[in-house]
């Protein structure tokens, strides 16, 4: 299992009513709701946001297919809604994607009718358009009975089975370290101290942690 992104997407909320504020790769932008709903509208509200990932991709994969192929289409344009309905107690949503080419030439039915298929295959609609499994994880500290130790001399790190969800991130991000086909499943000899601690950090509930060995205590 290897993530999309090598530094996962932050958010943070403090007491200003429902402003978020949110950190990539290249610093922070504030997420907010429109003034209808409570909110400020300092941001684009998480809907927009999730539009918007898919107006970019999508702008961005039929780009590279016209450059790719030499057209001349200097402007692209991508609108898209979305409404929700219920049956059965299922909800489902429909996204309504407008694609055009707002240039001075038209272009003929046949090109358009290929972007409009190369549309449909920019990653993020693929991925909408797949299965979609969302797993949420909440970081546990409080002590538990059950608290396995493993070290290496230098470190010690904790595995609390009670808090584990197995998010997999562990055995497939180090298995030299971390494998649950051997007993111990944690060997502390398959990999330096500063990589062992950088992959029990990224631990999203808890089960694992670590101490020093002269008794400092660390924090996730």
């Amino acid at each position: 299992m290897h993530y999309k992104f090598e530094k996962p997407i932050a958010g943070t909320i403090g007491t200003e009513k429902y402003q978020c504020t949110i950190e990539w790769r290249n610093g922070t932008f504030i997420a907010d709701e429109p003034e209808r709903t409570g909110g400020k509208d300092a941001g684009p509200d998480p809907n927009t946001l999730f539009l918007s990932s898919l107006i970019g991709c999508t702008l961005v994969t039929l780009r590279m297919y016209i450059d790719r192929k030499g057209w001349d289409i200097p402007v692209i344009s991508v609108k898209a809604n979305l409404f929700q309905t219920v049956q059965d107690e299922k909800l489902t949503t429909i996204i309504d994607k407008e694609v055009s080419f707002p240039g001075p030439t038209p272009l003929d039915p046949e090109k358009k009718n290929r972007l409009l298929e190369i549309a449909g295959h920019c990653p993020v609609s693929k991925m909408l358009e797949g299965e979609i499994k969302i797993r949420s994880f909440v970081y546990h500290d409080e002590p538990v009975e059950k608290d396995l130790k493993y070290t290496n001399g230098e470190i010690t790190v904790h595995w609390k089975p009670d808090f584990c969800k197995h998010s997999g991130r562990c055995v497939t991000q180090l298995p030299q370290v971390f494998d649950l086909k051997s007993h111990p499943w944690i060997n502390m000899q398959g990999a330096d101290t500063n990589t062992i601690i950088d992959q029990v950090n990224k631990c999203p509930t808890g089960a694992l942690s670590y101490t020093r060995n002269s008794g400092q205590e660390t924090t996730h």
